[in-house]
C-alpha cells in the first residue's frame, strides 16, 4: 500500500537547472502536439514531449504543461484535448507548434475529433482524451486524460527528441 504521508523531505538539489535539463535530455522521447478548442472555438496547440501512458483499464495517458504557459487556461478549463504523436517527417510541425507569437495552425492539415479537438494529418497516432484530472507539481501541471478514441498509422515511424535535437530514428 502506498503511503501519502510525507514524513521525510527531499534534500535540496545539488545541481543547477541547466545540469538537470541536460541530464533529462539523455532520455529519448517521442514528440507530440497537444491540441484543443476553447469554449469560444479558438484552436490551441503546443509541442510537448512529456507524454506517457498511465493505465490500460481505464485507458489513461498523461502529459504536463508549464503553469506559465499562455494556453494553460484553455487546457485546464476545457473538457477535451487530443494528443498527436508526430511522425518522423513532422519535425517542422514540432517547431511550428513550439514557436511563440505565430498562428500555430497556419498551413496545418487537420480534422476535428469527436469532441472538437484538432487531429493533425499524418500523425503516427492520435489520442482523443477527456480531461479527467490535473495535478499541480512544481512549476508544471500534470494532465491525466481518459482516452475516448485512438488511432494509429500502421508502419509509421515516430519523431524522436534526444539531447536537444530531433531524430527520425534513434541516435546510435
Amino acid at each position: 500500500m502506498l503511503s501519502t504521508t510525507r514524513a521525510l523531505k527531499a534534500h535540496p538539489p545539488a545541481f543547477s537547472k541547466t545540469e538537470f535539463r541536460t541530464a533529462l535530455g539523455m532520455f529519448a522521447t517521442g514528440v507530440t502536439i497537444v491540441t484543443a478548442r476553447t469554449a469560444g472555438g479558438v484552436m490551441v496547440g503546443l509541442t510537448a514531449n512529456s507524454f506517457n501512458s498511465v493505465s490500460l483499464s481505464p485507458p489513461l495517458v498523461l502529459w504536463s504543461l508549464a503553469q506559465s504557459a499562455s494556453s494553460m487556461e484553455a487546457f485546464s478549463t476545457g473538457s477535451h484535448y487530443a494528443i498527436n504523436i508526430l511522425s518522423a517527417d513532422q519535425q517542422d510541425l514540432a517547431r511550428q507548434f513550439s514557436a511563440k507569437g505565430v498562428d500555430r495552425f497556419a498551413g496545418v492539415g487537420y480534422t476535428l475529433g469527436i469532441s472538437g479537438a484538432p487531429l493533425i494529418d499524418g500523425a503516427a497516432a492520435t489520442f482523443e482524451c477527456f480531461n479527467r484530472s490535473r495535478y499541480e507539481e512544481g512549476d508544471h501541471v500534470i494532465f491525466v486524460g481518459e482516452v475516448e478514441r485512438c488511432q494509429h498509422q500502421e508502419g509509421a515511424s515516430p519523431l524522436l527528441y534526444h539531447g536537444g535535437k530531433f531524430y527520425a530514428e534513434h541516435p546510435l
